[in-house]
């Protein structure tokens, strides 16, 4: 007698696919959820530490970092950095290469010792980053506050290939283009080179970013396009002030 061979009827099949097709779904919705989430933690970030800057402008009548009276009139303040933890109070939150020109560092030293940001972080010198004197982004990568042009299409902090000199907000490095990209979406014009927020080639730690690889750097219609379909897993961005 021969042995009938079983199998899935059309129903059973039309059964697997529905609920293989519910299950790819729910993990697509879920990385764009999960994509969603890490853009708005990054616009927070910024929004909270730009909201502390001009706070502390609006307290003291100086920057944070730059602010020339810290010591004297915020509690805790470090005094390893600047002149004994005040800055030079020239308007300008200096990139130093010493510990006396530490602005950049002392500035959030100056933010969180006053209050306007959480935690408490204290300059050591100009090239010590790590827990306790820098606040990172959700990819464990350093902040930077200054003055410079190093952000958009420069090549270099001063100098040719520069850009204009601004106080700037360096989200720092590590972040996925795909991410930077929808950051300048929601709250700029979406381009990597133009507007408030802008490409930026920080790095305090780490490999710094390659333009090539996070926008489209070739003269023509698509310059400054961000390259969100190439996978690029190092980029960083810059609000300007």
């Amino acid at each position: 007698m021969q042995k009938r061979q079983a199998g899935f009827t059309l129903i059973e099949i039309a059964i697997v696919l529905v609920i293989i097709g519910l299950l790819l779904g729910g993990v697509l919705k879920g990385q764009e959820l999960i994509t969603s989430a890490r853009v708005r933690n990054l616009i927070s970030q910024q929004d909270g530490i730009k909201a502390a800057y001009f706070g502390f402008l609006d307290r003291f009548r100086g920057l944070p970092g730059d602010y020339a009276q810290a010591v004297a009139n915020i509690t805790g303040v470090g005094t390893a950095c600047g002149t004994g933890g005040n800055g030079n109070g020239n308007g300008q939150v200096a990139i130093g290469t010493t510990a006396a020109t530490a602005e950049s560092v002392m500035f959030w030293d100056h933010l969180s010792k006053s209050g306007f940001i959480n935690g408490s972080y204290t300059c050591v010198d100009h090239a010590t980053f790590n827990a306790n004197t820098n606040p990172t982004n959700p990819y464990s990568m350093y902040l930077q506050v200054g003055y410079g042009g190093l952000y958009g299409a420069a090549t270099a902090e001063t100098g040719a290939g520069s850009s204009t000199a601004r106080h700037y907000l360096k989200t720092g490095n590590q972040i996925p283009v795909e991410i930077i990209a929808e950051v300048d979406r929601k709250i700029d014009d979406g381009n990597a080179i133009r507007g408030a927020f802008q490409f930026s080639l920080h790095s305090l730690t780490g490999t710094a970013p390659t333009a090539a690889n996070c926008y489209e750097t070739a003269a023509g219609a698509t310059q400054g396009n961000w390259k969100v379909t190439a996978s690029e897993t190092n980029c960083g961005g810059a609000s300007l002030f």
